[in-house]
């Protein structure tokens, strides 16, 4: 997309973290926005840090259809298209593969994958028919290498990756692009999100990882510099959106372990 001013960006997990930051870099490339998110409170809150009066704020939970039905029809009823979409809400409570529970698997797997195909479902068709628009899928670093510590998270994020670049090639020469994010560790909440567990209260969580991936993210990148690489990346109409170093060195080497397991010709 050469031109994003006037245009209107879409994005579930809005209201805070990387969602908030894409939202206030979109406004300052001039376009209208639409926000939403899980939490009540943090959409009060970033309504009124992004301007009431500029911004659209639904209340949507992505693992439920019929509310990202809901979320693009107010967005039609107010700005009549939608043409950036980011799916970007997600989760990642802590714990191994072995020792996550089936509830906390059901639970990431229905806010970091089917959250994400709930999105591109709803939205994608009317992109396709206008024949311009981008789709942004938020994964993770953790979705091109190995996180211990963060199975399931691991497993959905891997799981986006392939759904972007499937995505990708499908829709080649229709006029929508798709980009896919990825990044390392990020000043955000992520590792406070057992918050909106749809069982409040109850926890399933490995408190000694959780506590040590809290201490850690703090020194992330600011939400804002990922915020600018996705900018670009829709302008330049760019796959792959890895925005931050700390990972070079996992990438490199499961793509070196690829490359020795390859048949030799």
């Amino acid at each position: 997309m050469r031109t994003l001013e006037g245009k209107v960006a879409v994005i579930t997990g809005g209201a805070s973290g990387i969602g908030l930051a894409l939202a206030h870099r979109f406004q300052r490339a001039g376009m209208h926005v639409a926000v939403a998110d899980i939490e009540p409170g943090a959409l009060d809150a970033a309504t009124a840090a992004l301007g009431a009066g500029e911004v659209l704020a639904v209340r949507t939970d992505v693992t439920v259809p019929a509310e990202v039905e809901a979320l693009r029809a107010a967005v039609l009823d107010r700005f009549g298209a939608a043409h950036v979409v980011c799916a970007n809400a997600g989760v990642a409570p802590t714990g191994s593969i072995l020792t996550t529970s089936l509830e906390t698997w059901r639970w990431v797997v229905d806010v970091n994958l089917m959250g994400v195909v709930h999105t591109v479902a709803t939205f994608g068709p009317g992109l396709v028919d206008q024949g311009d628009g981008h789709l942004v899928l938020t994964a993770s670093a953790a979705g091109l290498s190995a996180t211990v510590g963060l199975g399931a998270y691991c497993a959905t994020k891997h799981a986006v990756v392939g759904t972007a670049t499937t995505l990708q090639a499908e829709l080649a020469g229709t006029g929508v692009g798709v980009s896919v994010l990825c990044p390392g560790l990020v000043s955000t909440r992520i590792f406070d999100s057992e918050r909106n567990r749809p069982d409040p209260g109850v926890s399933h969580a490995d408190p000694e990882t959780a506590s040590m991936l809290k201490g850690v993210i703090g020194g992330g990148v600011d939400p804002a510099v990922i915020a600018d690489a996705v900018h670009d990346a829709v302008v330049a109409d760019e796959l792959f959106i890895l925005p931050t170093t700390d990972v070079i060195g996992l990438i490199q080497a499961r793509l070196d372990g690829v490359a020795a397991a390859l048949p030799r010709v």
